[in-house]
Formats: structure tokens, sequence, C-alpha cells
């Protein structure tokens, strides 16, 4: 499928014509293989997505609300004040999620990092450790705290400017990482203390912590080892997510990010990929309900990620009931991901499809530079230029954020609520909780922020 399809509407229709007709190449692939096929990117299922919500701007309805004009809504969002001592201050409620050095190249990393700082937002640093150069080039830094603890240091942790503890992934959840053996370079084996060219499989469960109760006592520890300075948070796949949330706030946790089936990934299974988690849409309501229940919805923040692909998205999650939302996919296709490079780049012959149709960012063969530890490939992406272009995405979508939030008779992106919101279909009505269009809209005592 094309990638094209990711950014286009995702609408409740059953599995894609495209994929019907791959039915029989996909049982060929396999008796060939005997087992389960991998790829990157994210799922093809079409299921409820940002598009199958719209705005309800203000017009003679609370025409007296004076909107300020787009350049004057705030966007500022600052996350972790529940107990951190220096929680996170960014310019914009959209920052780039864990992807990690080895699933990408040092420039793919470096670059996402300088675009980051320049739109005055955050960065993560994903599985694997923390890259020297992602920590100079990053204003705000995450640093993430998977199960394989490959490359993990409390000496590099200390540096962050939040910790993240993964509990899994919206595109493989209940898995740990997986990072085939073509991008185990001799760098990325002496990173993670791995042998070379061998398939990397993180454990699926964290060595100090088995249950919640555990999990609040090594928060605790997180907590003291960086004298209780930044915010901590637990990154969760969007499958049994009102209990999730619920454990997770009670650890003591700063913040919640909840991971849609539409999250990206370097490498999974196409088993969890099309058939494993909730999207994020539900996700998002299901998160804020469960704070809401807790007593604790705007003391714990929450994140949204998965499938978030502008400003407009990032605006429905807001105002859904998330805090922030967290890029990945958007991100890397602003890098020029699956992007033919005239005299640079042969798509079809470096990696057997055209631009737009390429899957391939676990073999280790990104044509672009991004998703791949071949030093030639590598140079294709020039950092400099990668970086700006991250930068005026991110600018974009802030742009777009506010122009919504004007139209809505808004002034911070942060008043954002459901009374803003209505369903085109019985699903996205059913899934949120929110009005179909055209039947009657209830009280807005159920808005979060009226």
């Amino acid at each position: 499928m094309r990638i094209e399809a990711w950014l286009a509407s995702r609408v409740v229709s059953g599995r894609s014509d495209e994929r019907d007709e791959t039915l029989v190449e996909e049982i060929q692939a396999k008796a060939e293989l005997g087992r389960y096929r991998i790829r990157g990117f994210s799922t093809f299922q079409r299921v409820v997505h940002f598009d199958d919500v719209v705005f309800l701007p203000r017009t003679i309805t609370n025409s007296s609300v004076r909107p300020a004009s787009p350049r004057q809504v705030r966007t500022t969002t600052s996350l972790g004040s529940r107990h951190a001592k220096n929680p996170m201050k960014l310019a914009t409620p959209v920052y780039i999620t864990g992807m990690s050095y080895g699933a990408l190249s040092k420039s793919a990393k470096t670059a996402l990092a300088k675009g980051a700082a320049k739109a005055g937002t955050a960065t993560c640093t994903g599985d694997g450790g923390m890259l020297p150069e992602e920590r100079r080039f990053s204003s705000t830094m995450i640093y993430q705290l998977n199960a394989s603890r490959y490359g993990v240091s409390p000496r590099d942790m200390v540096l962050g400017d939040a910790i993240e503890v993964v509990v899994g992934q919206g595109a493989k959840p209940a898995t740990g990482g997986l990072l085939m053996g073509q991008k185990v370079s001799e760098t990325i084996a002496e990173k993670r203390d791995l042998p070379p060219g061998i398939d990397q499989r993180s454990p699926t469960r964290h060595p100090e912590w088995l249950g919640p109760d555990d999990l609040g006592i090594f928060i605790e520890t997180l907590r003291e080892v960086t004298e209780w300075k930044v915010p901590v948070q637990i990154k969760i796949p969007a499958c049994r997510v009102k209990d999730d949330v619920k454990l997770a706030a009670k650890t003591g946790a700063d913040g919640v990010v909840i991971d849609g089936m539409q999250a990206g990934t370097g490498a999974s299974s196409e088993v969890l990929l099309d058939h494993s988690g909730i999207p994020t849409l539900p996700g998002i309501v299901l998160a804020r309900e469960a704070l809401e229940e807790l007593g604790l919805a705007g003391k714990v923040y929450l994140v949204a990620s998965g499938g978030i692909r502008n400003g407009l998205d990032a605006a429905k999650a807001i105002a859904l009931g998330a805090d922030a939302v967290a890029i990945g996919q958007a991100a890397i296709i602003s890098l020029n991901c699956n992007r033919e490079l005239p005299g640079i780049t042969n798509f079809v012959k470096e990696v057997g499809v055209e631009a737009g149709y390429c899957t391939m960012c676990h073999t280790g063969r990104c044509p672009v530079g991004i998703t791949t530890q071949n030093p030639v490939l590598e140079r294709r992406l020039v950092v400099d230029e990668a970086a700006d272009r991250v930068a005026s995405f991110l600018n974009s979508m802030t742009e777009e954020m506010r122009f919504i939030t004007s139209a809505l008779g808004k002034r911070d992106v942060h008043e954002l609520g459901i009374d803003d919101l209505a369903a085109l279909n019985l699903e996205a009505a059913a899934m949120t909780k929110l009005p179909l269009v055209g039947s009657e809209r209830p009280s807005a005592k159920g808005d979060r922020r009226t």
C-alpha cells in the first residue's frame, strides 16, 4: 500500500482493496519464510482516525466571544508539575517521540534534535541509550528507559529533562523492541553491548519491576537518582487503556503517554501491526476518563501518540483530553522518508518498490539515509537541511493549531475541549462519545474545559 494512504483519511470500511489483492502474495511469502512477516512503518488497517471528527467553529453562537487572531493564540505547554521541580517547558504541545539510534541513523537523530530545538520543543532518545549529539543539540531531551536497558547509563539519564519508562509501543504492544541484524553495525553493537550483525530482540519485561507496586518503587528510585528535578512519564500501548492508565497514575508518575495502534516503528511483526491494540482516538478518550475518575485530570499530564499527521490532528487530540502529542512517522516523513531524490536515489533499484511504497525500515537499506547504519546511504541525509525541514513542519503544526483555536473563539490551544467537536460517523461517535453530526448535541457540562 502506498505510504500516502497513511496521510489520507482512514475510514471504517474493512480491509483495503490493495490488501485483499495481495492476499495470495502474502500466503506465498509466509510459505517461503515459515514465520510471520516483519516490516517497518505502521499499520495499514482502516480504522477510526482523526479525520472522522470535525471542529465546530463559533459563528452566531457565542458571538459575544472575541477570539484572538491566530498569532495571539498561546501554545506554550508545561508538562510535569505534579512532582518534578523542573517541569518541561515547550513552545508548542508537539514533540518528537522516542526513536532509537540504531533504528535511525546518527544523522537522522541529530537532525531531529536540531529541528525540535529550533521549534522550541523536545525530542526523545528512544531505545538504545543516548546519542551524545542528540543531547548536544536538543533544547529539551526526554531520556527513555526501555525494558532492554541496551545503552542505558545513569550518567546519561541525569542529563535528561524528563524520563520516559516504556511499558510498550502501540505498533507492537506487549513485546520488546526489534532491531534486525542488518542494522546492528559495529558502532551500534558497541553502544548496546551486543554482537554485531545479530538480530536484537528486546525483552518484554523490565528487570526491576513486575507489577504496579514494583513500578511505583522504581519510579521513586528514578526520582532519587535525578534529585526529583525532572518529570517521569510512562508510555503505554493503547490496549486495556482505563486499567493501565489508572495503574500508571497511581504509581506516582507525572505523566502518561498513550500510544495508539497507528503508531510507527522501525520493525514489527505484521501480526501485531494490524491486529493488536486500539486506535489512538478512543485511546485518548479512555485515558482522559481514567484520569478524571481518579481525580487526577490536570495533575497527571496526558500525551497522545500514534498516527498524528498535522496540527489539526494534534488540536483534536488536545480537545479530546491530551495535554500534548508526540509524533514519529510525520517527523520521519519531514526528513524525506519515501521521497525520490533526483540524481541520488533509485527506490526501485535499491529497495524494489517505488518511492511512496517503501516500508523497508527494518532492512537498513533506506535510500534516503534515515533508517540505516550504512555510511554511504546515511550521507544522503544532509543534517542541517533535514533539521530545517523538521522545524518547518513542527512550526506548520503549531500554526494550524493556532488557526483552528482562533476560529473556535479560544485564546489558548489548551482551552480546546470536547464541546468543540462532533463525529462524522457512527463508529467515531461510539468510540469518542461525541455527538454524531446532525444529532442533538448534549449539554456542554461534559466539556472538561467549560
